[in-house]
């Protein structure tokens, strides 16, 4: 039976879908601060230490960001003063993961990717 080909906006659509998402991880500190929270919640404070040289700035950017994407949960704690906590979501557990893995296989691959660029400059210019 032939398969029936998914009509081209469809697959456009998935892609942006795709695209946003992988933006969001690709972000500078996106990753490192996903990092540190898959170990448990953080404290802002905390969080700008363990990701260094980050601003406190960068850090809520990219926070805010994360929380929009469900990837992260902010929980405001009723004391005096209030504390604030970050941790992954159960999304954010799974892209993590994906994360993870990318990091991987960037880490065993780095050398050839460079060795193919070097090669395609010196053939293409």
């Amino acid at each position: 039976m032939a398969e029936i080909a998914e009509p081209a906006a469809e697959v456009e659509s998935s892609c942006d879908e795709v695209r946003s998402i992988l933006s969001r991880v690709g972000e500078k500190w996106a990753p490192q601060v996903m990092s540190e929270l898959h170990s448990g919640p953080r404290r802002f404070n905390e969080l700008l230490r363990l990701v260094a040289p980050i601003t406190p700035r960068m850090l809520t950017v990219t926070l805010r960001g994360l929380e929009s994407d469900g990837l992260i949960t902010r929980t405001v704690h009723p004391t005096v003063p209030p504390q604030v906590e970050y941790g992954l979501t159960r999304a954010g557990r799974k892209l993590f993961g994906i994360v993870s893995a990318v990091v991987g296989w960037t880490d065993e691959n780095l050398a050839a990717v460079h060795a193919a660029r070097a090669a395609y400059k010196t053939t293409n210019g």
